[in-house]
């Protein structure tokens, strides 16, 4: 049954249409990610069908009795609300009811009016409870908690909250509000991992509907399990169209149904084109001769032919990594290193000794303020280390990628940039380059101060091209970067024929580059550094609660599970917690996704391996008869075989 229907939906400002004519029905429980470039009317659609706007033309109708509620992606309007009282607001008639219930017990102790109270006491008690009342402040310690609030950040206003706090109170809200519809803009974009999985797990057990705009991958394909996409032409022409497809399944089966659908439609259209070329050429050559019936006869025909559209070809960033040389096989290695600042009372943490074989991706992963980007400035030499020693391997050539852009000069031109970071590059060769990351016409000339973040982020991978890196060290790569941009450097960096070291929150990213994980986590005053060699969802499985303990001598190196919510002190007369459920068809959904990506993981790294074993079998061949030469490249080739046969093991036991 369809809880909400939109029908010719059409949104525009003055004469420009921001989308027109889109039509959608959302059954009762769907749960849809809409994605889509930036600019293409996301958000616009979203508060539409929210309600919070209204359409230029087309309507919205929602069946009765059917409650819809809305995130913002920024911060609105604070109130003088604590976090608490904001959250109990979501609960109203119950709140009510807990204080009416409140002043009924200090009735009764007084006997002129104990017998009333006693009896009004009764029904309104039972009512409170069946409802849920006694568990109010249990639901809002465990939303608040899981969403990043520490203990007694409850008790501040929302007014002199950041704006990404006030959003995450607005969500805390919206969540406990437990609307039927729910329509979440950008939900992810203030909270840390944890908490993003925290509102994945919630979310995946909501029994209402929910309708979601996002640009983590990772979060739709745990969340999703419809897609809706818009796709524009012509962004900024005249001729701009909005298409909206849907596609079911979470965002990794989108991108396959996606480019199956494309090319199917492709070669329809291409196929219809060649009969129509046909037609119109037998139609030439007898519409004046002996078969002008038969030409006179086709052509009525071609003109009632409903001509197929050509499939959008949507303007999207090229971008090609590729190393200058071959690096040699260590390219990265510390010892005894301590990070952190000379005037700093102690280090940030002390790592294990590092080490990075070429062609190897590790990701740097943990919460803000860890020291993710101190330990690359310290890699880099930017940073001196308090102790210990980092050393770069013999030919490397180090490429990096600023999470703040430093490396940008705001007064520079795009154009500038380029010019300026390789002198041998013409003119025409830089605003081809430039073209190849979506800079036409005048754009060129903007000032790097003037543009967005997304456009700033393009500027600074256009540039890495030009530096032939064959070791790039990327801190947060995908922030500001629309989905398109998104896949396209996924696809670049995964066929990038070097070394990677990304510091990301983008787990979609970290899923499908990462060999191994470095995950830097809170510890007492510092933070604490351990490698997990394995891709990222094997980590992640690592972390749960009756995963198989590592080996000894791959404890050290293994993050310990993350900690469950702590449990909050309830209000009288509450039942214990029920057993945990079953797994949900979601959760069953998602194992697969992941047993799915793991398997791809694992394909790629024998990939990788049996790569290393041709390149050292023809290294071995040159170096036959010298034996100084050929001693290490037999231990190595020894390893990666036990490397490889415990990937072909991996395999078999991802099934």
């Amino acid at each position: 049954m369809s809880v909400l229907t939109g029908s010719g939906l059409t949104r525009s400002y003055g004469a420009f249409d921001v989308f027109t004519d889109i039509s959608v029905s959302v059954a009762q429980g769907d749960k849809i990610a809409l994605v889509g470039p930036n600019g293409c009317g996301k958000t616009t659609l979203l508060r539409i069908l929210a309600g919070v706007d209204e359409p230029s033309r087309g309507q919205v109708n929602v069946a009765r009795d059917v409650s819809r509620g809305y995130l913002a992606q920024t911060a609105e309007d604070a109130n003088d609300f604590t976090i608490w009282e904001e959250c109990q607001e979501a609960f109203g008639d119950l709140t009510r009811m807990g204080a009416r219930l409140a002043a009924l017990e200090l009735a009764m102790a007084q006997p002129e009016t104990q017998e009333s109270a006693l009896a009004a006491y009764g029904p309104l008690q039972h009512t409170f409870e069946a409802r849920g009342g006694y568990t109010i402040d249990t639901q809002i310690k465990r939303v608040l908690t899981g969403l990043g609030f520490k203990p007694g950040e409850e008790h501040k206003r929302v007014a002199v909250l950041s704006g990404g706090q006030r959003v995450r109170a607005a969500l805390a809200r919206l969540l406990l509000e437990a609307p039927d519809i729910l329509f979440l803009d950008e939900p992810t974009n203030h909270l840390d991992t944890q908490g993003i999985e925290w509102l994945e797990s919630y979310l995946q057990d909501w029994p209402g509907t929910i309708i979601v705009v996002s640009h983590d991958r990772y979060f739709m394909d745990e969340v999703a399990e419809r897609i809706w996409e818009m796709q524009v032409s012509a962004p900024s022409s005249d001729s701009r169209q909005v298409l909206f497809e849907a596609y079911r399944g979470g965002y990794t089966d989108y991108v396959a149904q996606r480019e199956e659908r494309r090319e199917r439609q492709t070669k329809e259209f291409d196929a219809q084109r060649e009969v129509i070329a046909k037609q119109e050429e037998y139609i030439r050559r007898n519409m004046a001769g002996q078969n002008t019936a038969q030409a006179k006869g086709r052509l009525k025909r071609l003109n009632r032919l409903e001509r197929l559209e050509k499939p959008i070809e949507q303007r999207v960033m090229s971008l090609r990594m590729a190393g200058t040389s071959r690096s040699g096989n260590i390219v990265l290695e510390t010892h005894g290193l301590r990070v952190g600042y000379r005037d700093a009372a102690k280090a940030l943490f002390s790592p294990p000794n590092l080490q990075l074989l070429r062609l190897e991706r590790a990701a740097l992963v943990g919460p803000n303020g860890t020291g993710k980007t101190t330990l690359l400035k310290t890699i880099l030499g930017d940073l001196e280390p308090l102790a210990g020693t980092v050393k770069i391997g013999a030919a490397v050539k180090v490429g990096y990628f600023a999470q703040a852009h430093e490396g940008l000069d705001v007064e520079k031109t795009p154009l500038n940039e380029l010019l300026d970071a390789s002198p041998g590059l013409t003119l025409p060769e830089a605003r081809n380059l430039l073209g190849r990351f979506l800079f036409s016409g005048d754009d060129v000339f903007k000032k790097i101060g003037a543009l967005s973040g997304g456009e700033r982020g393009r500027v600074a991978l256009a540039k890495l091209t030009l530096q032939g890196a064959n070791l790039l060290l990327l801190d947060e790569p995908t922030n500001h970067l629309d989905i398109p941009a998104q896949e396209i450097l996924t696809e670049a960096l995964n066929h990038f024929d070097g070394t990677l070291l990304v510091v990301s929150h983008d787990r979609y990213l970290i899923a499908a580059l990462a060999t191994q994980i470095w995950s830097l986590e809170p510890a007492g005053d510092g933070s604490r550094l351990s490698v997990f060699r394995g891709p990222y969802d094997a980590w992640i499985e690592s972390k749960q609660p009756g995963a198989p303990v590592p080996a000894p001598a791959e404890a050290a190196k293994t993050p310990s599970s993350r900690p469950a919510s702590a449990k909050s002190p309830g209000a009288r007369n509450q039942p214990p917690p029920p057993p945990p459920p079953p797994p949900s068809a979601a959760a069953s959904k998602n194992r697969e996704r992941s047993r799915l990506r793991q398997l791809e993981q694992a394909e790629a790294r024998i990939a990788t391996l049996e790569r290393k074993l041709s390149e050292l079998n023809w290294e071995m061949e040159v170096h036959g008869a010298d034996y100084e030469r050929l001693r290490p490249l037999m231990a190595e080739y020894a390893k990666i075989e036990k490397d490889l046969e415990a990937a072909w093991a991996e395999i078999e036991r991802i099934g």
